[in-house]
């Protein structure tokens, strides 16, 4: 098979302040999903959410069923997103074609039997960024643009945070049962996203971050927020927040990153600020 998935168990705040390094490492990074001709998938235990990442390049993938999901298909009980950070690519959903440029994204809904990823150029393949959460309702399927959906330009150079922030697959845009998704693309001269940080603990997050030149890395910040831990991510890795945990970073270049979140409140802005004076 080419589709792989391991799993990931919750964790409460009390265990992470006893974690080491390389234990927050293991228990919330997800740091090999893109692999070329594999669909990686992490299925996490924070409201049963999936990520993970799809590289055809020699033949298309298909998004196979796994016995892990005791589905009959991948899609029974379950949408998808797809965001697109490498070469041009297309999405096959049951025979219907969906191009994907770069930062391009789909959302794909309950009940469809067979979806499978394409490159257009196996010298410049697609790199698809896969979201999934359980789904109680049938939405249609729909590709967004990446200037499709709303637009944010929020922070400042001054507070090295300006950013737009692409909000793609979202309430308003796209019809969805609990995912959304969207893109941050942090501006020249800033690197702090997400900064104040936040909580909600309605829904859980995952970042994946990209752009990231070779030679910098991402610090990303989770935990209480009194109870701050922070984790090291290279260029096209993940880090799964749980609903107690903020979730913020601080680059050493500009960067962006795919926002994905799933939990029962669609609402954007549910969010519980924290300063930065009262970070600990």
């Amino acid at each position: 098979m080419t589709t792989q998935m391991s799993t990931r168990y919750a964790i409460g705040q009390q265990e992470v302040k006893t974690f080491t390094t390389q234990a927050l490492r293991d228990a919330f990074l997800c740091a090999d999903i893109m692999c070329a001709d594999q669909i990686n998938l992490v299925y996490t235990h924070y409201d049963r959410f999936i990520v993970g990442g799809a590289v055809p390049i020699k033949q298309p993938l298909t998004l196979e069923n796994l016995d892990a999901l005791k589905a009959d298909f991948f899609l029974q009980r379950r949408e998808l997103g797809v965001i697109n950070v490498g070469g041009a690519g297309k999405v096959i959903v049951d025979g219907v074609e969906y191009e994907l440029a770069f930062k391009e994204a789909l959302y794909v809904g309950q009940g469809q039997q067979q979806v499978e990823f394409a490159s257009l150029d196996a010298e410049q393949p697609a790199r698809f960024y896969i979201n999934s959460a359980p789904a109680h309702t049938a939405y249609p399927t729909k590709k967004v643009g990446l200037f499709d959906g709303n637009v944010l330009e929020i922070g400042s150079q001054q507070t090295s945070n300006e950013r737009k922030v692409h909000q793609l697959l979202v309430n308003g845009v796209v019809e969805t049962c609990q995912l959304q998704m969207g893109v941050t693309c942090l501006q020249p001269g800033s690197v702090w996203n997400t900064m104040p940080a936040h909580q909600h603990d309605r829904r859980m997050e995952c970042y994946f971050y990209f752009e990231v030149p070779a030679d910098q890395a991402v610090c990303h910040f989770m935990g209480e927020p009194q109870e701050t831990r922070h984790i090291w991510v290279a260029n096209e890795q993940a880090v799964v927040s749980p609903p107690w945990s903020i979730h913020s970073g601080s680059g050493t270049a500009n960067y962006s990153f795919v926002w994905g979140m799933a939990g029962e409140n669609l609402a954007y802005d549910d969010m519980d600020f924290h300063q930065p004076n009262e970070l600990r």
